[in-house]
Parts: C-alpha cells; structure tokens; sequence
C-alpha cells in the first residue's frame, strides 16, 4: 500500500470516511457501557469494537452477498423491501425503543444506590453490551461497508481502513464517555440524537430519505449550544464557590 499512491489516498480517504460515519455508533457506545461499573466499561468497549471490526470485514469479504441484499425480497403497499431495508428498519426501531428507556429511566431517578456488581452477573452485563455494540455496528455500517466497495476494489485496503477507524473510535467513545458522565444533559442530547438517528433509521428502511447533512448539522449545533451551556454552568459555579 506504501508503494502506490492512488492505494494510500484511498486508505487515508476511505479511513476518514469510516471515522465520519462511525460517529452515531461512538454516542451509542458511549451511552451503553455506561451502564456497566467504570472497571468493566473498557473491557467492553474493546471486546464491542472487535466483534464490529470482524463483523465488518466478514460483510466487504462477502461483496456478492451484499450486492444481494439491496435485491427486493416481497412488495408492501406498492413499494419492495430488501434485506438492507429491514436490517434499517430493525437497527432505528432498536434505537427508538433503546433512548425511550433510557430517558424514562433517567426521569425515574434510575437505581438507587451503589451496590457492588456481582462477578457472575457483571461478566453477562460486559457481553450483553459488547453484543449490543457489535449488532447495532451492522445497521451503522451498512452504509459504510457499501461506500466501501464502491470506493476501492483492493480487500486489503478495505480492512486496514477499518480497523484504523475502530481504533480511533475506541478512543473518542472512551473520552465521550467520561464526557457524559460529568455532564448528565449531555447525556439527554446524545440520548436525543440516538432517537434522531433512531428515526432517519426508520425512515430510510421504509424509503424515505433525510439527508444525512441536516442530521450532522442539527447535532453539531445542539452540541456547539450544550458546550456553551456548559461553560456557563462552570462559571456560575465558581462564582458560588468563590474561585
């Protein structure tokens, strides 16, 4: 790849793309590991995103199944539904449901207390998560993988393209992580943009397109406003403090 120009343009391109794209699954990430004690949430995150690094590259191993998923398998009220629209339509649905609960348990007050997690129970919770990481990439990366395939034809390329985006991920999902946890209404918008995503998912399955633009822009705003928000509640606490 270090030999050809045009290959390490299309591995750089095509990495950047990944990242881009990967952002609605770090604000999942982020979110979903939460629920786990802060010992564990590493260990999930690593073992989410190398299920979601082999998922990926089984799928671009697989061109020829995925050129069949786009393929019409039945016709409802007028309009043919493939296998790609109905892995959008489970994935936003999954989404929907996933932020509902969470804002609601949010509003209840969520669980009282800081009981120890119990081993057996806490290695279920880090594979139950890491499952969740892994699936809902699927639906995320379809787009990706698609793109992928249209971009470069070399495998190679493809999958180191991959596991360099994974990588970064691994990293902002951490740091965005612990973001959340300081600030809880940062964690009402991420949960606010899953339920957006959530949405477009839907949306898109049943053939209705929002352009991913709006999305980005709509949440790089309400995030530019949260950080101000943020900055603002700072300030006002140290003026309460007295620093």
């Amino acid at each position: 790849m270090g030999a050809d120009p045009n290959l390490l343009l299309a591995f750089v391109t095509l990495t950047l793309l990944e990242i881009v794209l990967g952002v609605d699954n770090v604000i999942f990430i982020a979110l979903t590991v939460e629920r786990l004690p802060a010992s564990l949430q590493a260990r999930a995150r690593s073992y989410g995103l190398f299920l979601a690094m082999l998922t990926r590259i089984a799928l671009l191993s697989s061109v020829v199944w995925m050129t069949r998923l786009t393929t019409p398998l039945f016709e409802l009220v007028g309009r043919g539904f493939s296998g790609r629209d109905l892995v959008l339509l489970g994935g936003g649905l999954f989404l929907l449901a996933k932020s509902v609960l969470e804002i609601h348990r949010m509003l209840e007050g969520g669980a009282a207390g800081g009981a120890a997690t119990p081993p057996a129970r806490a290695r279920v919770s880090v594979m139950a998560v890491s499952a969740q990481i892994a699936v809902i990439d699927i639906v995320f990366s379809l787009d990706s993988v698609f793109t992928a395939v249209g971009l470069v034809r070399e495998l190679p390329v493809m999958v180191a393209a991959i596991v360099a985006s994974l990588v970064v991920m691994l990293f902002v999902a951490r740091g965005l992580g612990a973001f959340i946890a300081r600030h809880p209404t940062v964690k009402v918008l991420a949960l606010a943009f899953l339920l957006l995503i959530g949405l477009a998912l839907v949306c898109e399955g049943v053939h209705f397109e929002i352009p991913k633009g709006y999305l980005y822009f709509a949440m790089a705003f309400s995030v530019g406003v949260e950080l101000v928000n943020v900055r603002v509640r700072r300030r006002q606490d140290g003026k309460r403090t007295g620093r």
